[in-house]
């Protein structure tokens, strides 16, 4: 008898199918894979972008089914990914098995296993964890070769999803085909250390060491960055154990411990270690930057702020998401309106995509201040760059 789980399963795909059948008649140029010759591309892309706009979930998941029939709609990965979080978004787990597992009809792309990492990784990305591992246990019987890949994938869907329980079971049941490798570490350390469980994310390491994987610097790098947040007594053996090992840090390293000097007010030893950077390396990033951005800013040094933002360029660096949204609250708050504005924009010029709760805080400014037409100019600027009508407006 059919399990109420999979009964609900059955009736959603039914009624996908069903709704699916009228938009095959859009899709079915795709789907045959033989349109008119110099219409395929216009066609395809026509079908991606109905589904990137599409907002209902059912509907979505019947012309996604429909359309995933064509093996070049099958290639466009980001439009799956999209659609894949809008609906766990949504709250339609249901609809995002649907689409998935109507994949594994597909018996010939299973013959790669890329396939099926996809599917493992889109079930992670949805936060389905049981799905992913169900799907990685199936590998064979769809004709896929299951490797250290694929569990690689089924691991990373484990820590997407805050599934640590999960992911170590996972590592204590390793097929005896697979070898974990360092990647299948990182990730168990990257998970350990996200929950800030340090002892056991050391452990990791020495289990690496017994196995004869070497660490490297992604490794290491994690380790840093949870270390200085959580035990930064402790810090320096992560340090020692990159000298032993003759891992050269690079600027993430050091970023690391820019954040944490930054959060203890010691932006003046920030900056040094940024002036060491520069003469021994490695060079400083964007993330450099902004560390001692947001020290100057904390310590109410302007100034300072001014001129490191001005120097961006001079360093070979691009001011970035984090920059303006470090920086656009402060200068509304301390009436430095002009420059705020300006901020605003070259945020939207350069493509950075800074929130709209910080675009807002200047638009509210500007109105409180009078300058309701500039606060205007502000808005149809942001709605130009794709800021709704919900998330920013005049107030």
């Amino acid at each position: 008898m059919m399990t109420t789980r999979f009964r609900c399963l059955f009736l959603l795909r039914r009624r996908l199918t069903s709704t699916a059948t009228a938009t095959a008649i859009t899709t079915s140029s795709v789907a045959n894979d033989k349109p008119n010759p110099g219409t395929s591309s216009e066609r395809l892309s026509l079908i991606i972008n109905k589904l990137f706009y599409e907002r209902d979930p059912d509907k979505l998941a019947a012309a996604f089914i429909a359309a995933s029939s064509s093996y070049r709609f099958r290639c466009h990965h980001r439009i799956y990914e999209i659609s894949v979080r809008r609906l766990a978004k949504c709250g339609r787990p249901d609809a995002v098995e649907a689409i998935l597992e109507h994949h594994k009809s597909f018996s010939s792309d299973f013959s790669r296993e890329g396939f099926g990492v996809r599917l493992i990784s889109l079930y992670g990305k949805a936060g389905m964890p049981a799905h992913a591992a169900a799907t990685f246990r199936q590998l064979p019987d769809l004709g896929s070769p299951r490797t250290v890949k694929s569990f690689n994938a089924l691991l990373t869907a484990y820590a997407q999803s805050g599934d640590l329980n999960g992911l170590d079971e996972a590592f204590r049941d390793i097929p005896a085909s697979i070898t974990p490798n360092h990647i299948s570490y990182n990730i168990l350390i990257g998970a350990l250390c996200e929950k800030g469980d340090l002892e056991a994310a050391m452990r990791t390491v020495d289990l690496m060491n017994t196995n004869a994987i070497s660490l490297d610097l992604i490794t290491c790098n994690t380790l840093l960055h949870s270390f200085y947040i959580n035990k930064p007594s402790e810090v320096e053996k992560i340090w020692e154990m990159m000298r032993e090992n003759n891992i050269e840090p690079d600027s993430r390293s050091f970023n690391a411990k820019l954040r944490w000097l930054v959060a203890k007010g010691r932006t003046h030893e920030a900056v040094e270690v940024v002036d060491q950077m520069k003469r021994n390396g490695p060079k400083p990033d964007a993330f450099t930057f902004n560390a001692l951005l947001k020290g100057h800013i904390q310590g109410g040094n302007l100034e300072e702020a001014k001129k490191l933002f001005f120097d961006f360029t001079k360093n070979d660096c691009s001011p970035n998401q984090q920059t303006f949204e470090i920086l656009i609250p402060y200068l509304s708050e301390t009436g430095e309106l002009d420059w705020a504005v300006r901020c605003c924009y070259d945020g939207m010029s350069r493509r950075c995509f800074v929130r709209a709760p910080f675009l807002q805080g200047v638009v509210d400014a500007l109105v409180k201040s009078s300058r309701v037409e500039e606060a205007k100019k502000l808005v149809e600027v942001c709605r130009k760059n794709n800021y709704s009508k919900k998330s920013l407006q005049m107030p």
